[in-house]
């Protein structure tokens, strides 16, 4: 092999100022940049680099189109939005990774982490995972509804607060106003639920409802929703309010 490596790296939640310096490096040295198509979108192209851009819900090929192209000497960036570890990239390529040819394994591989939706969402609100919390991806494409309700009961009856990823989809319209009915048959009270739509961007809005009113219209494939715990609380202020979970049960 000819000295090629593979980063798989996150972008951030939006805002350029997000990426962190380490992946911008990455980036900027890269010869190719594959990835989703809005998150190659987000790469400037210039004299040198080839943008592989591909449709959504085709990760392994895409992860094995990477591989490939560093086996074969190039200097390769996965993009993913916000962090590659979380719901994102860098599970797909170590599923092909294990899956492919032996020789892959001597790869440079690298995991380059970004700033993740939840971590950004929570920090427009105030601190709503400021204590124990779990993250629940409500897309079924990989895992059946079953698992899912099953996992947003235990972690409601846990009193976590939670995050979710992919709430809402024109594929998937109901999900989100399912899951809430999980969470208010498990939990019975009006804890607060954020819609943190478009954070970091222009676009950010930040809506807080009780339980008892959140909708799945009020959030679409570019919202977080975080769920707080029984203990989260919502300070009034003249600047808009903090939502927050204390660090300590007593």
């Amino acid at each position: 092999m000819s000295g090629g490596w593979l980063a798989i790296v996150g972008l951030g939640p939006g805002a350029a100022r997000m990426l962190t310096p380490e992946v911008t490096e990455a980036i900027g040295q890269a010869s190719d940049v594959i990835g989703y198509i809005p998150y190659v979108a987000r790469v400037s192209p210039r004299a040198g680099l080839t943008l592989h851009a591909s449709d959504n819900r085709v990760e392994i090929d895409r992860a094995d189109h990477a591989l490939r192209l560093a086996a074969a000497g190039g200097r390769v960036v996965v993009v993913s939005s916000g962090d590659p570890g979380v719901f994102a990239m860098a599970a797909a390529v170590f599923e092909a990774l294990e899956a492919g040819p032996d020789h892959w394994r001597d790869l440079d591989i690298r995991v380059l982490p970004g700033i993740t939706a939840m971590l950004a969402a929570s920090a427009a609100a105030g601190a709503p995972l400021g204590h124990d919390f779990c993250a629940i991806n409500l897309s079924d494409n990989l895992k059946p509804w079953d698992v899912i309700e099953r996992r947003l009961a235990l972690a409601a009856a846990a009193d976590f607060a939670i995050a979710f990823y992919n709430p809402r989809s024109r594929a998937r319209p109901d999900g989100l106003d399912r899951a809430f009915a999980v969470l208010r048959e498990t939990c019975d009270d009006e804890r607060p639920v954020l819609f943190a739509r478009a954070v970091t961007t222009p676009d950010q809005s930040l809506r807080i409802v009780p339980l008892p009113q959140a909708r799945g219209e009020m959030a679409d494939m570019r919202t977080m929703v975080i769920i707080g715990s029984s203990r989260t609380r919502l300070i009034d202020r003249a600047a808009g309010p903090l939502l927050y979970t204390p660090r300590s049960i007593s």
